[in-house]
């Protein structure tokens, strides 16, 4: 064998001709351990050595782990992902997204053997596959949070998907109603059970889950407003009660006289109901409820709409198509697009804007004619 040069670390030559090297360093624990690397050259072994003592030295594992992708999903989705600060709606989607997708595409794969070009892949074959444009930035996203964790817990040095630049979705025209077909929709939904909901939903803007939680501590009809404070979701746990995911979220919505005028016959009709059911009423205090005062299940609401919106006459119509006419119709109305965006609580003015592009046009030719009135031409 031939021995290492001084300050060189341990490299011998192995009697195949091949060369190893050895470094020394102790864990976390205190732990001793002479790990090694191999290579055909003793420049090559040199290097890994280096490499090896740069990762060391900057607290990253000696080498990635061998573990498999799939392995590693499993044990992420039953321990860090519930962990986290995400809700469990968020929860229940990666999970799916992990095992739907992710275990089929990259889950034979060792993390230490995942390269950019492996995640780049999956993207190409997710597209191709004909998923949207969302879902397939979803994927990446789970891909790119579980790998997180995996360097944060020193199975890989670097995240090959954080070299990946993360999937665009450009945002579509949102469906809405015109006046006319608004109007056959209040139409279909007149006298029925959830009526009230469907028209505050078209007369607010608010989404479902926000709809579905909404209490009447929360509404004051003599003020004609309202207050966003939580939002119902359907979870793997069973109907959650949680509080809206932005800041933006949570606000106070003007109610229309009209909106004032449905609440209060519905505040009566659920008295009515109260009073029939006797003891085996719930006091949960929800705006929209099951005859005996529990949660509506969202589901359940969304297929019947989708009943009615069918008697309407109304092909691909949904509970969200409720909100986009509501906000379509405000800014066709000349209501400001920031006052839109605080009624709607998005996050930010750039994707009220975006959302309702669609409207824009008159708004511009409406502000052309006026800027022509002023002007002595």
């Amino acid at each position: 064998m031939v021995k290492r040069a001084n300050g060189e670390g341990s490299i011998y030559r192995r009697p195949d001709g091949t060369w190893s090297g050895q470094l020394s360093h102790r864990d976390d624990a205190g732990r001793l351990n002479r790990p090694t690397v191999y290579g055909r050259t003793k420049a090559e072994v040199r290097e890994k050595l280096a490499d090896a003592q740069q990762r060391l030295d900057t607290g990253a594992p000696f080498r990635d782990s061998s573990v498999t992708l799939a392995a590693w999903l499993d044990e992420w989705v039953t321990t860090a992902l519930p962990a986290s600060s995400r809700k469990q709606a968020t929860v229940d989607l990666y999970t799916s997204v992990a095992r739907k997708h992710l275990v089929p595409s990259l889950g034979r794969r060792p993390l230490h053997l995942l390269r950019p070009s492996d995640v780049e892949a999956v993207v190409l074959a997710k597209r191709r596959e004909g998923l949207s444009a969302s879902t397939v930035r979803t994927i990446y996203t789970v891909l790119r949070a579980a790998l997180d964790t995996a360097v944060r817990d020193g199975l890989l040095r670097d995240n090959p998907a954080a070299k990946v630049r993360r999937p665009t979705a450009q945002r579509k025209e949102a469906a809405h109603l015109d006046a006319a077909a608004a109007r056959r929709l209040l139409d279909a939904v007149r006298g029925d059970r959830l009526e009230a909901l469907f028209r505050l939903m078209l007369a607010t803007g608010l989404r479902r889950g926000e709809a579905l939680a909404l209490h009447w501590s929360d509404v004051d009809l003599d003020r004609q407003v309202l207050r966003v404070r939580w939002t119902l979701n359907r979870t793997s746990r069973g109907l959650e009660l949680g509080e809206p995911k932005t800041t933006k979220s949570r606000r106070n919505v003007p109610l229309p006289t009209s909106a004032v005028t449905t609440l209060r016959s519905h505040r009566e009709r659920q008295h009515q109901e109260r009073t029939f059911a006797g003891d085996s009423w719930v006091e949960s205090d929800f705006v929209f409820s099951t005859e005996i005062g529990t949660a509506l299940e969202p589901r359940n609401v969304l297929r019947r709409f989708e009943q009615l919106a069918r008697r309407a006459g109304l092909q691909g119509v949904s509970l969200h198509t409720l909100r986009h006419t509501a906000a379509s119709l405000l800014l066709a109305a000349g209501t400001h697009t920031k006052v839109v965006q605080e009624h709607l609580g998005h996050s930010s003015y750039a994707i009220t804007a975006d959302i309702y592009s669609h409207v824009t046009p008159a708004q511009q030719r409406e502000a052309a004619d006026r800027l022509d009135d002023a002007l002595p031409w």
